[in-house]
C-alpha cells in the first residue's frame, strides 16, 4: 500500500528517514534565536518576543502526556474520518521538554494518564480517493520508560 505523511512541513527529512527503517520522520518546530522559545509547528515570527529569527529545530521524540482528553465526536473540516467512518481517540498534550505538542494519543484508554512516558509514531489519519494511507504524527507509550 503506498503512503504518504499529512503535511512534510511538520517532519525533518524523508519520510521513512529515521535511523532504523521503522523509525517515524522526526518533528520539526521552530526556535526563537532571541529568546529560545521552542514552537511547534513551526513559524515566521517568535509569540514571545519582536527580535529574534526563527530557525529550524529538530524536536526530541519522547516525552510525557502532559494532558489528555477523549475525542468522541468527529472534529469540524478539514478533518477527514478514516474509512469505516470516526472512531474515539485520545488527543493531548505531549511534553517534549522545550515545548508543547498537541497530538494524537494512540494509548488505551486503561494506560493513558498524565505524566506517561511515550514515543513519536505514526498513525493512519485517512485514506485518499486512490487508496494512498495517509499519515498522521501520534504518540504511543514509552515502553523503555521515558526520559
Amino acid at each position: 500500500m503506498t503512503t504518504r505523511l499529512i503535511d512534510e512541513s511538520l517532519f525533518d527529512g524523508e519520510f521513512g528517514g529515521g535511523s532504523d527503517a521503522g523509525d517515524p520522520p522526526r518533528l520539526v518546530g521552530a526556535r526563537c534565536s532571541a529568546c529560545g522559545t521552542v514552537v511547534f509547528p513551526r513559524q515566521d515570527s517568535c509569540p514571545r518576543c519582536p527580535d529574534g529569527a526563527m530557525s529550524a529545530r529538530v524536536l526530541p521524540v519522547s516525552g510525557r502526556v502532559w494532558s489528555w482528553t477523549l475525542q468522541a465526536f468527529p472534529p469540524k473540516p478539514p478533518y477527514r474520518p478514516p474509512s469505516g467512518g470516526h472512531r474515539a481517540y485520545h488527543v493531548g498534550y505531549v511534553d517534549l521538554g522545550e515545548v508543547l505538542v498537541e497530538a494524537r494519543l494512540a494509548v488505551p484508554r486503561a494506560e493513558i494518564r498524565i505524566g506517561l512516558p511515550v514515543r513519536l509514531t505514526t498513525v493512519t489519519a485517512y485514506q485518499d480517493e486512490d487508496g494512498t494511507e495517509v499519515l498522521t504524527f501520534a504518540f504511543a507509550p514509552d515502553r523503555d520508560g521515558g526520559r
